[in-house]
């Protein structure tokens, strides 16, 4: 029995569409991929904006709340809660050019609307956390943009969500690259230094990534751990991910295992998920998948936290200790060799 709640976002079952070929399975219904999730074992659902009220932009202000209060009735009727909501920028023509930073002021206003609506969003479905991943806010040509006054520009976008909800949360997700070139925010060490530069840093952390992290060539635990030092880890996404390539999001633990072991060994260690924070699991089907195979992927993942957890628990601290006070760092080496692959 995991002590960790989990969550999962609707875009985690996809058609498979990538940047080299067409979609290769059908389309499963928003209320039907919600219905499986809790079936599978998960509680918190993530959720962009427009997964939670399509054509938002279409929308007055108070059609979209109306439009969230519904959702919020369905997800109670499904035992379900939001984890919480993030503005899906990326995909607007707006937003080509990055949101907040973009070189076109009415583009700023644009994603800064967004952003408010999206709070507007989480309040009727009862999270107090908004998530930005900052897909765009970085460059494709290096003298492009101005980054000093690109990250006032996005200090200034934050500032006008934190005053206008005195109760969110906002967690960035940090991305070293892609769909950008270089992100203005490429790790959780900028996140936390940016934090303090804004009017509330209390109200301001961080949500880890494990492939992003891969993807800025660093561990993920470690970064994990940097963010825990500092009270700012408010959420995370295991995946995996096989080296500096594009963001693969595979299945938790199938490329880097012992990596998985000390992700979960840091989260547990230190206390993650007692002041409700998810275990969010932003994986996807592999494109050979068939429709039928669509959740094979987020059981996989479930199941191997599960088995990895089991592993974290059964650790022997004190012999470690032992090893750690003579140190014997190669015992330290075999003996979690030993544990991962069963001999313990």
């Amino acid at each position: 029995m995991s002590m960790f709640k989990f969550s999962v976002g609707p875009w985690n079952v996809h058609e498979g569409a990538d940047a080299f070929g067409p979609e290769v399975r059908s389309s499963i219904s928003f209320d039907q991929k919600l219905r499986k999730f809790k079936e599978i074992g998960f509680t918190g659902i993530q959720f962009h904006d427009d997964d939670a009220v399509p054509d938002m932009n279409e929308l007055s202000e108070d059609q979209i709340k109306s439009r969230a209060r519904e959702l919020k009735q369905f997800l109670d009727e499904q035992g379900l809660e939001a984890e919480f909501v993030a503005p899906r920028l990326w995909m607007d023509a707006r937003t080509i050019d990055g949101g907040f930073t973009s070189n076109s002021s009415a583009d700023r206003e644009f994603a800064i609307w967004r952003a408010l609506r999206s709070i507007d969003i989480a309040k009727e479905l009862g999270s107090d956390r908004l998530v930005l991943w900052l897909a765009r806010e970085g460059t494709l040509c290096s003298e492009s943009k101005d980054p000093v006054l690109s990250l006032h520009r996005l200090r200034e976008a934050i500032n006008i969500m934190l005053a206008y909800d005195p109760q969110i949360r906002i967690l960035i997700e940090p991305k070293p690259n892609e769909p950008i070139d270089r992100s203005f925010v490429p790790t959780v060490g900028h996140v936390l230094g940016f934090a303090n530069g804004t009017q509330d840093p209390s109200r301001v952390g961080a949500l880890l990534e494990s492939a992003h992290a891969v993807l800025a060539g660093l561990e993920p635990s470690l970064e994990m751990a940097f963010c825990l030092a500092h009270g700012k880890l408010w959420g995370v996404h295991l995946n995996d991910q096989n080296g500096l390539r594009y963001d693969q999001d595979k299945s938790f633990g199938v490329e880097n295992i012992r990596s998985a072991f000390n992700q979960l060994k840091v989260l547990i260690d230190h206390g993650y998920g007692s002041n409700g924070e998810y275990i969010g699991l932003d994986v996807k089907a592999m494109r050979t998948q068939s429709a039928a195979m669509s959740y094979a992927h987020l059981e996989n993942s479930l199941r191997i936290v599960k088995l990895i957890e089991s592993k974290v628990r059964r650790f022997d601290k004190d012999l470690v200790l032992k090893y750690q006070d003579a140190r014997n760092y190669e015992a330290i080496e075999m003996y979690v060799m030993e544990l991962l692959l069963g001999e313990q």
